[in-house]
């Protein structure tokens, strides 16, 4: 099944951008090259294609009625529009997803978890502030700027 992808906005020019998934490159505005915040959602049939990407990926398994969810997810998508290019944030609602979140071992929620080259690599259980979250983050994002290109 094809993905149709997601439209994103430019942060400089706001054209609208369509971005899919794929495991190679980043995304860039298709007018201005400004580099794009990659935040998806992902749903049973697209999971496995989103979180294969050359970007280390940030996974927020939540749900709609997760009153701490709610209270995060602001802060994750302000970590993937500053770390644009740098990181790929894939939200997965869990109550959709049992198997994944089987998978994933999911006992609470929000958790998030960074996947790199298709491996969980850290995980976070949940509501934190936003200097613990990019905390958290930073030495993912460290190594992931290290690598060549």
């Amino acid at each position: 099944m094809a993905n149709a992808g997601t439209i994103v906005a430019c942060p400089t020019c706001r054209t609208k951008n369509r971005v899919r998934a794929t495991s190679s490159g980043v995304p860039r505005c298709s007018v201005c090259q400004t580099l794009l915040p990659w935040i998806v959602e992902a749903g049973p049939d697209s999971f496995d294609d989103e979180i294969a990407a050359s970007v280390p990926v940030l996974v927020d398994f939540w749900a709609p009625w997760c009153g701490p969810c709610r209270m995060v997810s602001p802060l994750v998508e302000r970590l993937g529009a500053e770390h644009a290019g740098r990181l790929k944030v894939v939200k997965l609602n869990v109550d959709e997803a049992p198997a994944i979140s089987a998978r994933f071992g999911v006992q609470g929620i929000p958790l998030l978890v960074v996947i790199r080259d298709g491996s969980e690599v850290d995980r976070l259980v949940g509501a934190a502030p936003l200097a613990r979250l990019q905390a958290w983050l930073d030495p993912h994002l460290a190594t992931a700027s290290e690598r060549p290109s």
